[in-house]
């Protein structure tokens, strides 16, 4: 069961957040704490008392705007410690959810709460907090929010078979639809590289355990993932041919 932190400077809004939380039997314990320095104060103490001790905290409900440190800076500094604890962020903006990615939240949940979305992002949590005691759990999914409809949900990495090029944004293409981001390319580029994403054209960067197929016509190459196929630049066409040999090989 989770012990869990939940913080936020409105006091109406931490008690219903709290009240949620606790009604929840995934929840062992549920502490509020009214401003970012409190709840550093208490995590502190959780550190102190050890991974397995009572002071201990496996995740934060953290909200964004709140006076002196703000949410998004905590995350910052919990970031660096050795054994960090979660952290979902809980908030009335959905202007920050890029940066909640960047942090690595498990979760952005938008005010007001409700009891479903939060029962979600609970059960995120658990599945990570189980998979980092379990003695031989895999990494943990690195997951990239999507904006839809107005609400912001978290697409695991490993469901996005490829990834194309849309100026500033870019459009992430799964097995159940595709999703437009404002991330350039070459940024999603650079931090995916070492989960298996290879940039074959200017305008597209893919997963490389998705190809299926590697054609080469009249000089040209192209791959296909699924059913589409995509064309591979000349620039990048050896390169990608000598991940593909070595894989096989491997």
């Amino acid at each position: 069961m989770l012990r869990v932190l939940a913080v936020d400077d409105e006091e109406p809004a931490l008690g219903e957040l709290l009240y949620l939380l606790r009604a929840d039997p995934r929840v062992r314990t549920a502490e509020g704490a009214g401003d970012a320095t409190a709840a550093l104060r208490r995590i502190g103490r959780a550190l102190e008392s050890g991974p397995e001790g009572d002071e201990a905290v496996d995740v934060v409900f953290l909200d964004i705007h709140m006076p002196g440190l703000t949410g998004l800076e905590l995350a910052r500094l919990l970031a660096g410690f050795v054994r960090p604890p979660h952290i979902v962020f809980v908030t009335a903006h959905e202007g920050f959810a890029l940066q909640a990615f960047d942090l690595k939240a498990v979760d952005y949940v938008l005010k007001p709460v409700r009891r479903e979305r939060l029962a979600e992002a609970v059960r995120r949590v658990h599945e990570l907090v189980h998979a980092t005691v379990a003695p031989a759990a895999a990494a943990v999914p690195e997951q990239i929010p999507v904006e839809l409809g107005g609400v912001t949900r978290f697409v695991p990495v490993d469901d996005i078979a490829y990834v194309e090029a849309h100026g500033d944004y870019a459009r992430l293409h799964t097995d159940h639809g595709s999703h437009l981001v404002r991330i350039p390319l070459s940024t999603l580029e650079e931090r995916w590289a070492d989960r298996g994403f290879v940039r074959i054209h200017r305008s597209h960067l893919v997963a490389l355990g998705r190809i299926d197929e590697l054609r080469l016509d009249g000089g040209a190459t192209s791959v296909r993932i699924g059913g589409t196929d995509l064309a591979v630049s000349r620039r990048h066409a050896r390169h990608l041919r000598d991940l593909l040999m070595r894989r096989a090989g491997g």
